[in-house]
């Protein structure tokens, strides 16, 4: 029987090109792990009013920094690593809202805050709901809202107003409340600037992606 030569095989004609498979984003890699342990502070913060002493206050204002201080790590090491991954961009914003917001709280219970700062407290936990709120609206249309630059400005100022407060009065020769009390009104002027550009980022994409 003739064979017709330069033919392939008749399974050759079914086969597909293979696809690149994307690599596999894993939860436990190392930013997403301090993101995790950052979260450990909470805890902490919310147990602070039972134990208002100086000492105390300074344990809780060092471990507060310390987690601040994994908030720069965590990204450095993700950009390091190219191990930036999805959860990790949903991760690190929700776990510096959900330590900021206890932290505000707890200052509050304390009386740290005065009365008169009630307000930005009020609209720094207001923006961070919302903006969480974006977060979950675009994570379910398949899009993530990962943080800016406006945002990691804001979440500087609010950690550096926050430590301030949790120190005891006079940390170090200074007036460390007075400082905190002003520093959070700059921070939430930055948290309201940062969530108004959010926001119309995102109805700006969706309004180009409906054309």
């Amino acid at each position: 029987m003739a064979t017709s030569l330069g033919k392939a095989p008749v399974g050759a004609a079914l086969a597909e090109p293979s696809e690149p498979v994307p690599d596999r984003e894993y939860f436990w890699n190392v930013p997403n792990t301090i993101t995790v342990v950052r979260l450990a502070v909470i805890p902490v913060l919310i147990a602070f009013p039972m134990y208002p002493d100086p000492v105390s206050s300074r344990i809780v204002a060092w471990l507060f920094v310390i987690a601040a201080f994994g908030d720069l790590v965590d990204g450095w090491a993700a950009r390091r690593g190219q191990q930036v991954t999805k959860i990790g961009k949903l991760l690190d914003p929700l776990a510096d809202k959900i330590t900021i917001a206890t932290a505000l709280i707890v200052l509050l219970v304390m009386d740290r805050i005065p009365d008169e700062a009630l307000v930005l407290v009020v609209v720094i936990v207001s923006r961070e709901l919302a903006v969480t709120g974006l977060r979950g609206i675009a994570s379910a249309g398949g899009h993530v809202v990962a943080a800016g630059v406006g945002g990691k400005v804001k979440t500087l100022a609010q950690n550096i107003a926050v430590g301030c407060l949790l120190f005891p009065r006079g940390t170090l020769g200074l007036p460390n409340h007075q400082i905190g009390v002003a520093l959070l009104a700059v921070a939430t002027a930055l948290t309201f600037w940062s969530g108004y550009v959010y926001f119309a980022d995102y109805f700006r994409n969706e309004a180009a992606r409906s054309r």
